[in-house]
C-alpha cells in the first residue's frame, strides 16, 4: 500500500517511514491532505486626496472587491525626497519615508472594510484609534507636495494586495493673513509654549477652561503631547483645547456653540493626563471629538486658514 497526498521533502519522507511502521503493524493509515497555500491576493484598493490644511492631508482609502478585512498601511514621503532618489520609494529602513498601520483585527476598528468600502484618514494629525499605529507622528510641512500609496494587509485568505500607485497630494501654502478661520491641533501643538523646529508660540491665549478645570498653557502643551492611546478624554481634549484657540483667534465658532458646551459638560471634573489621571470611553467622546475636528479642519464652520 502507498502513503497518499504525503507533504514533499523531508516531511515527506517521515510521515512515509511512519506509515509504514503502522501498516506493518496492521494500523490502517488515513492520511489528510495538506493544506494549499494562499495563492491570491487581496484586491488592490485606490487611494484619493482629500481636504488638506497647512499640516495635514486627507487620505481616502476605498476596498477592491476582496475587501481589506485585515486593514491596511500607508507610506508617504515628500516629492522633493522621491525625485532625489530616482522616483522610487525609499526601503523602509530609511528615515525619510513615512509609515501607518490600520489593523482591521482590533476591537471597535474602523479599518475593517468590506467591497468598496471607503474610510479617511489624516496624515499629520492621526486620531490614533484602535487598531492606528505609526512612524511618523509629526505634523506635515505646509506648501509642500507629498507621495503616497497604501497596500490591502493580508488575512488568512489571501496574501496582501499590491501596491497602488503613487499619489500626489499638497498640504495648503504657509501664508495666512485672516483670522476668521481655523486651524488643526497638529498645528496648534506645534506652535505653543514648546514650539517643534523653527515654528515660533503663536498661541493667542495663556490659559484655558476645559470642562471646570482651568489649565496653564504648559498644561495645554503636556495634554496635546500625550498619545490618547484609547482613552476618550484625551482625544475630545486634543479637539477642544484647538478648537477654544481657534476662536481666541478670532476663528468665529457659532456652529460649535453646543458642542463645546456639550464637551465641557461631559468632562465636567476630570482632570485630563497627565496633568491628572481622568479617563472616558471613546465610544462616549467620539461624536463630540468628530464634530470639533471637523470645525478644525474647515468642513463646518468659517473654513479652514489658507
Amino acid at each position: 500500500m502507498k502513503v497518499r497526498n504525503a507533504p514533499k521533502g523531508t516531511a515527506a519522507l517521515f510521515a512515509a517511514m511512519v506509515g509504514f511502521l503502522l501498516l506493518a503493524s496492521g494500523t490502517t493509515v488515513v492520511t489528510v491532505p495538506v493544506s494549499a497555500a494562499k495563492s491570491s491576493k487581496m484586491s488592490t484598493p485606490i487611494i484619493t486626496c482629500g481636504t488638506a490644511s497647512k499640516v495635514s492631508i486627507q487620505i481616502t482609502l476605498t476596498a477592491g472587491t476582496t475587501g481589506a478585512p485585515a486593514g491596511f498601511s500607508l507610506q508617504w514621503m515628500t516629492l522633493a525626497d522621491f525625485v532625489a532618489n530616482g522616483s522610487v520609494w525609499l526601503s523602509s529602513e530609511d528615515s525619510k519615508l513615512c509609515h501607518a498601520s490600520f489593523s482591521g483585527n482590533a476591537a471597535s476598528s474602523r479599518y475593517n472594510l468590506g467591497a468598496g468600502e471607503s474610510v479617511t484618514v489624516e496624515v499629520g494629525d492621526f486620531l490614533f484609534d484602535n487598531g492606528t499605529s505609526a512612524s511618523c507622528q509629526s505634523p506635515l510641512a505646509c506648501g509642500t507636495i507629498y507621495v503616497f500609496r497604501a497596500f490591502a494587509h493580508a488575512n488568512s485568505t489571501y496574501n496582501r494586495s499590491d501596491f497602488t500607485p503613487t499619489l500626489q497630494c499638497s498640504t495648503l501654502p504657509c501664508e495666512d493673513t485672516n483670522h476668521n478661520c481655523t486651524y488643526t491641533q497638529g498645528y496648534w501643538k506645534t506652535h505653543g509654549p514648546i514650539p517643534t523646529g523653527n515654528n515660533i508660540n503663536e498661541w493667542p491665549v495663556t490659559s484655558l477652561q476645559l470642562g471646570t478645570v482651568t489649565y496653564t498653557d504648559l498644561e495645554l502643551q503636556s495634554i496635546f503631547d500625550r498619545p490618547a492611546q484609547g482613552n476618550g478624554l484625551i482625544s475630545l481634549a486634543h479637539q477642544l483645547i484647538a478648537a477654544r484657540l481657534n476662536i481666541a483667534n478670532g476663528a468665529d465658532g457659532s456652529a460649535i456653540t453646543a458642542t463645546l458646551a456639550a464637551a465641557d459638560a461631559l468632562i465636567g471634573g476630570l482632570i485630563i493626563p497627565p496633568v491628572g489621571v481622568g479617563s472616558l470611553p471613546a465610544s462616549a467622546t467620539s461624536s463630540l471629538t468628530n464634530t470639533l475636528n471637523n470645525y478644525n479642519n474647515g468642513l463646518i464652520g468659517p473654513g479652514h486658514c489658507q
